[in-house]
């Protein structure tokens, strides 16, 4: 039987509505905390509507209005005040309720974050600047304030402007908590190619009436705003099926249990035809008494006519595997690191290894002998020039684990750049260099941006932060023979609201104490 801390009640529900009530400064002080809030305003704020309105607010309406808002459920005995938990039926309401308020909370979300993008826009346009300069970094602070990545900080951004702008019915019915965030982000990415009054013409034929729309599956969705896309503006369709042939690519993404994911974007005829031909491969192999199963000679084919050799056979490239010496040659149990996917088990380690030992062919095995403190922190590295040198920005990849230091940002590293400018005195040396994806490296040089080392701990909104941004090596002295306590040091990224982010080091595989 579950514990009774571990019951959700209607009380917590509450709880979390009142505090999305809160968001909207035009809710009078003396009904914030009431289960009837005042109306919101039709100007997109956020707002809570009272019950029944059909402004789209975060509302409280009373189960079973046609308002279809956020609704309160019946009342549910609280175990801390000695009730007896949630009947079946309660838990199946306060699932609703919760995922209807997830949705407020994303609706919410989109309509800060638009209003966000219009006074940085307007602020930068009072400052004098150009037009295609303004909001820059703007989808990254929205990244670090949701702890996502860059490019879904973006992907929200995009999401929050549009709706506000052209798609009012849709927002409306976001953050009355009758459609997911997903859904909402389907429908935008059907109209987006679309000029405004298009846009709202799919936003009013789909949206302005939830009822149909609310049995569709997301297939339907997207088939229901395509085809309303198309009638509306044909052309603007076809140009977009175009450009998209432009946009083909390869990705590859880590997969539990030391595999991965390798995608490629084609062209619709050039992906079946990639398709039928391995499967093809995979019949013929099938039908000449190969015990594999299909998918296993699909995917071993594909290796095979990639890199030219058998897929048991390890491929001649370097891939940069980084463990401890005792879990290399002492049967260690620590986990080693592939940059650009994460801690994979000592024991797979060592067997890669002994696999390109064993082959006869390939390129072997080489070792780099990286040294670090008992801090588990690299060396110090530097050079004299502003460019780091292909060893030092080698060994900085190593240390930052192959991605960028940005927090929440999983791109792999090609940018190796200074923490505190080199224009401004900072030294190519590994204390003051980070691995960036080119986005974060590009952003972090925009205006109101800056970056800095300190201690680790954290650094929150509204605190105060003792950063350092004095160039290494020109800081306070230090007793001889006391290392640096600046390598490898906490990043501190500052943006332009100042608001502070912290990036510590990764930790490097380290054998553990006998």
């Amino acid at each position: 039987m579950a514990e009774q801390h571990d019951v959700v009640t209607a009380t917590d529900v509450a709880a979390m509505r009142h505090a999305l009530q809160r968001l909207d400064p035009t809710v009078p002080a003396d009904t914030a905390g009431g289960s009837v809030i005042a109306a919101g305003t039709a100007g997109g704020g956020v707002g809570a509507p009272a019950a029944g309105a059909t402004t789209g607010g975060v509302g409280t309406p009373a189960a079973g209005t046609a308002g279809g808002g956020v609704g309160v459920p019946a009342p549910v005995a609280d175990p801390a005040r000695g009730g007896h938990g949630l009947s079946q039926a309660q838990c199946i309401d306060l699932l609703r309720e919760l995922e209807a308020l997830k949705a407020a909370a994303a609706g919410a979300q989109a309509a800060v974050t638009a209003h966000l993008a219009r006074s940085r826009r307007a602020a930068e346009e009072a400052a004098g600047v150009p037009a295609r300069h303004r909001g820059r970094g703007l989808a990254a602070e929205v990244a670090l304030a949701r702890r996502v990545s860059p490019h879904r900080g973006g992907r929200h951004l995009g999401l929050a402007t549009t709706l506000s702008a052209n798609m009012p019915h849709t927002l409306a019915a976001l953050r009355s908590g009758r459609l997911s965030e997903w859904r909402a982000t389907l429908l935008v990415r059907e109209s987006i190619c679309l000029g405004p009054a298009e846009r709202r013409a799919v936003d009013e034929e789909l949206c302005a009436d939830l009822a149909t729309v609310d049995a569709w599956g997301d297939r339907r969705l997207v088939a229901e705003a395509r085809r309303v896309a198309y009638r509306l503006a044909p052309h603007s369709v076809v140009e977009r099926a175009r450009r998209a042939e432009g946009e083909r690519c390869v990705t590859l993404r880590p997969a539990p249990d030391t595999m991965a994911y390798l995608t490629a974007l084609l062209p619709v005829a050039q992906g079946v035809a990639v398709l039928a031909s391995l499967r093809r491969a995979a019949d013929s192999a099938r039908a000449g008494g190969d015990g594999r199963s299909r998918g296993q000679v699909m995917a071993d084919t594909l290796v095979e006519r990639l890199t030219g050799n058998g897929a048991e056979v390890p491929a001649g490239l370097e891939v940069q595997l980084v463990m401890s010496d005792r879990s290399l040659f002492a049967g260690g149990d620590e986990p080693a690191e592939l940059p650009g996917h994460g801690a994979v088990p000592a024991a797979w380690a060592r067997e890669l290894v002994a696999r390109a030992l064993n082959d006869g062919d390939g390129c072997g095995v080489w070792l780099r002998r990286v040294l670090t403190d008992p801090a588990d922190r690299l060396v110090a590295m530097e050079s004299r020039a502003r460019r780091a040198p292909q060893g030092l920005a080698h060994y900085v990849t190593v240390r930052d684990g192959g991605t960028c230091r940005t927090p929440h940002c999983d791109a792999p590293v090609r940018h190796i750049d200074h923490v505190v400018d080199h224009s401004r005195g900072g030294t190519t040396s590994a204390e003051n260099l980070q691995g960036h994806c080119e986005r974060c490296n590009y952003t972090k040089s925009v205006p109101g941006w800056r970056a800095g080392t300190g201690p680790p701990g954290p650094a929150a909104r509204g605190r105060r932060v003792r950063t350092t941004t004095d160039p290494p090596g020109h800081g306070p002295a230090r007793p001889p023979g006391d290392p640096d306590p600046r390598v490898g040091r906490t990043v501190l990224l500052h943006t332009p609201t100042g608001h502070v982010y912290r990036s510590p080091v990764p930790r490097l595989p380290r054998a553990k104490a006998p």
